[in-house]
């Protein structure tokens, strides 16, 4: 399929979703005994994946590896681009091979792409609500464990960048750290001193911004500012560090906090929040 992302294992993911569904870990599981029940097991089914609403499409190919997982002669086409906005009644995906494979991998599949499809239909509203190429909507680190690799793909695919991948990629001082560090200053000074490349770091206050820039901070994260000390903080920094507006921002109030001249905004409830989009897969029998 070519679907590759750094730090996802796409095969050990399906494997282990699929494992989950059937019960390989219980005694008198590993099976769907729904399906093997009450589907012969040389039925054939064609199938359609479609949007209920409008939504922006993400994890079409990881759907495609869960049925292939069961079926890999199954027939998939693949319809629409990933971060493709499409309307409501859409079809995404055409399939056509074992019915009880596709019984077995269909939650799971839909899962997934309601939920990547769900998270980048939000950063889209996000994005366009926010009006302003001059800005950049950022995620942040508050996914579901052992999803974040997706979760941010899906981020990208609605139209927006991602944080920090994880703790390695850079430092980010937040008050608990200050609070131990004793100060702004102190605690960029170890971040520096410790050979820390790129160094974040959230101020709350205006009189925070200096020290943090003198002692080597690379970006500053403004938090829960509103729109006038955001451009009161923007002016002090004067282009030294990128800045990043933080907290407190939603789709009423993203476009004005945008507008004040910071170089990005970031918002944790693209992925803490997103509702799933509605998307179905209905089966017909082939003769």
């Amino acid at each position: 399929m070519g679907f590759a992302l750094p730090g996802f294992d796409l095969d050990a993911f399906v494997a282990d979703t699929l494992a989950e569904d059937l019960g390989d870990w219980a005694e008198g599981g590993g099976k769907d005994v729904t399906a093997e029940s009450v589907i012969p097991a040389e039925a054939r089914f064609s199938g359609v994946m479609d949007s209920r609403d409008p939504i922006t499409v993400a994890g079409l190919p990881v759907a495609e590896a869960f049925f292939r997982q069961l079926d890999p002669d199954m027939q998939i086409d693949i319809l629409v681009e990933e971060g493709a906005q499409v309307a409501g009644g859409t079809d995404l995906m055409r399939l056509k091979g074992n019915a009880r494979a596709m019984l077995t991998a269909e939650r799971s599949a839909l899962n997934t792409v309601q939920h990547l499809s769900g998270i980048a239909t939000m950063v889209r509203e996000y994005v366009d609500a926010m009006a302003n190429p001059h800005c950049t909507l950022l995620d942040t680190r508050k996914t579901i464990p052992g999803l974040r690799v997706l979760e941010k793909y899906a981020v990208r695919m609605g139209g927006a960048s991602n944080h920090r991948m994880g703790l390695w990629d850079a430092a980010m001082i937040k008050d608990n750290h200050i609070l131990v560090a004793g100060s702004v200053g102190e605690a960029v000074r170890r971040a520096r001193d410790a050979g820390v490349s790129d160094i974040i770091c959230e101020v709350d206050r205006i009189d925070q911004i200096e020290p943090a820039l003198e002692a080597g901070a690379t970006r500053l994260l403004l938090d829960n500012m509103g729109p006038a000390t955001l451009r009161e903080a923007v002016a002090l920094v004067a282009g030294r560090v990128p800045t990043e507006a933080s907290g407190g921002i939603n789709l009423d109030t993203i476009a004005a906090k945008a507008a004040t001249g910071v170089d990005y905004v970031s918002v944790g409830r693209l992925t803490q929040s997103a509702p799933a989009a509605d998307i179905g897969l209905d089966f017909t029998p082939l003769d």
